[in-house]
C-alpha cells in the first residue's frame, strides 16, 4: 500500500505522514478507501468485467472511472486489477477479501 499526499501542508511533512501511519488513522483511511471501491460510476458494466483469455484485457472489475492510474505511473500498465478481490461488487459479492461495514 502506498500513502502519499498531494497537498503541501502540515500533513505533507514527514511528521504528518508518520501520524497517518498510526493504527487508528490508518484504519480510518483504509476503510474509507475500501468503502469508495464498493461502487464504480460505470457499474454494472465495470463489475461484470472478466479477464480476457487472449491477453487483450488483463483486468476484472476495474476501469478508468475507479482504479486505473495514469499508465506512466503504473508499473504493470493497469493489468491484473480487480476491485472484486478487495470488496464486494455487484457481480461478485462473495469474492471480497475485506468485509466493510
Amino acid at each position: 500500500m502506498l500513502i502519499y499526499t498531494a497537498a503541501p501542508d502540515s500533513e505533507g511533512t514527514l511528521g504528518g505522514l508518520v501520524s497517518l501511519g498510526e493504527p487508528e488513522q490508518l484504519r480510518r483511511h483504509l476503510l474509507s478507501a475500501l468503502r469508495g471501491a464498493h461502487l464504480c460510476a460505470s457499474d454494472p458494466l465495470c463489475a461484470e468485467g472478466l479477464p480476457g483469455q487472449q491477453g487483450m484485457t488483463l483486468h476484472g472489475a476495474a476501469c478508468h472511472a475507479c482504479l486505473f492510474a495514469p499508465e506512466t505511473s503504473c508499473e504493470r500498465g493497469n493489468k491484473y486489477l480487480d476491485r472484486s478481490t478487495l470488496v464486494e461488487t455487484v457481480e461478485c459479492p462473495d469474492l471480497a477479501f475485506f468485509e466493510v461495514e
